[in-house]
């Protein structure tokens, strides 16, 4: 009770006014209790007032910084480390390793716009804002007599100008082939149910896309009554993608900046498949799975947390230098540290490892990257 004497009358942790159960949780307490031994809640039943609650927020911030600080300082510069506290026990020491990833990575994403939004050349890692299409004065040269001239090197050897330019009111342009119908492969739906599941989607998209560059049918039902093809509500879907492929062709920018702002919860969904590797390879040490994904989660946290301190610098020089030393350099070192550090095993069995995961890393990635984008397309 010698506490209890130094603490002011006023103060909402005096004994006078702690009750005999918690008024959070129910919990029954002694009156020597300061905190609810089951929820942590102050045992008081002192009337809020504006002190205290001025206090409380206070309080809660220095104690969300506490967290925030031990995370960010562990996770850049004790790699495995963290992972390895965190798991012994240090829960309250550290931010949820799984929200931390998710807060991180969308934090990223949002300034990373607001850069690319308010600066004129935008984030050099993302620079997809800008169109950088050569403007028509870059390709075209004005001549005396009032005509353009094409300058080929502009082009490369591959377009063929002679072909694909034509002349109109003595104005050079260039212009691409149209489609016409000679080149729709049709092919009707009976020959469609003769192919493979994932061949006969890509074949009736394909076929559609053709049919409606050619004749700009809008309407999925007319254009599938015009193919003879059935009009269920899968292919009138199917149909209804071309106008998703206009809006990427119209502006590739923003349907890549979607996909990027979509990269976080790529990386969730992605993390525990990828985990099955670790639980595989470091079964002898007796890690549960949701371990290896903690981990995961970690090393996975830092990368966006270095492209966030690399952003700033990057930006003004418009160039991804930072960002590229990261990626190149800096975030291989710390994954191997981080293997080394946290399952403790010896550098040779860790560097075989490590390559082992890059390879199945880069290759699980490739193919659930490709999911990903057949899904955001198609939801776009």
């Amino acid at each position: 009770m010698k506490d209890d004497k130094l603490e002011p009358s006023s103060n909402r942790k005096a004994a006078k006014y702690r009750g005999a159960e918690c008024l959070n949780c129910g919990h029954p307490l002694d009156l020597s209790d300061v905190y609810c031994s089951y929820c942590s809640q102050l045992n008081s039943t002192k009337q809020l007032s504006l002190k205290d609650f001025f206090g409380e927020f206070i309080n809660s911030i220095i104690s969300y910084d506490s967290r925030l600080s031990y995370t960010v300082m562990d996770l850049l510069f004790k790699p495995g480390k963290i992972t390895r506290n965190y798991l012994n026990g240090q829960r309250l020491k550290y931010a949820n390793p799984f929200r931390f990833f998710l807060s991180v990575s969308i934090i990223y994403f949002l300034i990373q716009g607001l850069i690319s939004t308010f600066s004129e050349n935008g984030s050099p890692f993302i620079n997809m804002n800008q169109n950088t299409n050569p403007s028509p004065t870059d390709s075209v040269s004005k001549t005396t007599n009032n005509s353009f001239q094409f300058n080929k090197s502009d082009f490369g050897d591959k377009v063929n100008i002679a072909n694909e330019a034509i002349i109109i009111n003595n104005d050079t342009v260039l212009k691409s082939k149209e489609k016409t119908a000679e080149d729709i492969k049709y092919i009707s739906e009976a020959d469609l149910d003769t192919l493979g599941w994932g061949n006969r989607i890509v074949t009736r998209f394909s076929l559609y896309r053709d049919f409606y560059e050619v004749y700009n049918i809008k309407s999925p039902t007319a254009a599938l009554d015009s193919l003879k093809h059935n009009n269920t509500a899968f292919n009138r879907w199917i149909y209804g993608k071309n106008k998703v492929a206009d809006r990427i062709q119209e502006n590739p920018y923003s349907f890549f900046n979607y996909l990027l702002s979509k990269t976080p919860f790529f990386l969730f969904f992605f993390t525990p498949f990828f985990s099955f590797f670790f639980w595989i390879l470091y079964s002898r040490k007796k890690y549960s799975y949701i371990e290896h994904i903690v981990f995961i989660f970690h090393i996975f946290s830092f990368i966006f947390l270095g492209l966030l301190i690399c952003l700033i610098p990057d930006s003004f020089l418009n160039n991804a230098v930072f960002s590229g030393i990261l990626f190149s350099l800096i975030g291989p070192f710390y994954f191997y540290k981080a293997l080394r550090n946290f399952y403790k095993q010896s550098r040779l069995l860790t560097i075989i490892k490590f390559v082992f995961l890059n390879i199945v890393f880069g290759i699980s990635a490739t193919m659930a990257a490709a999911l990903f984008f057949s899904i955001s397309t198609a939801i776009y």
